[in-house]
């Protein structure tokens, strides 16, 4: 079973800015896309950001382009910049991958907290 390891969560002011990692296992070799859920205090897990095989990148409308989602092959991890960040954007945050030949993987997520 894949399992993925998500850090970097934490406390953080409004406007400021965290990166989140991800890493993904090493024997993972063909993955189609990876990305990032979140999930908000009392509300469904809404889809974020993902990350596409040939590079290309699409955002949840509320991102409004704060955030940067990126993968780092040769170190097997994924990262998401979020800078000005919202109260809005308090929430467990979950990252992804679907595999070629495998099902999605999901981790076990990491909590942010926007707050003064």
């Amino acid at each position: 079973q894949v399992r993925l390891v998500e850090s970097g969560g934490g406390l953080v002011q409004p406007g400021g800015s965290l990166t989140l990692s991800c890493a993904i296992p090493k024997w993972i070799v063909s993955i189609i896309a990876v990305g990032w859920h979140r999930q908000a205090p009392g509300k469904q897990r809404e889809w974020v950001a993902i990350y596409n095989t040939d590079t290309t990148t699409t955002y949840a409308p509320f991102v409004k382009g704060r955030f940067t989602i990126s993968r780092d092959e040769p170190r097997n991890t994924v990262y998401l910049q979020m800078k000005s960040v919202e109260a809005e954007d308090t929430g467990l945050y979950f990252c992804y991958i679907d595999p070629a030949h495998e099902a999605r993987a999901w981790g076990q997520g990491t909590q942010v907290i926007v707050s003064s």
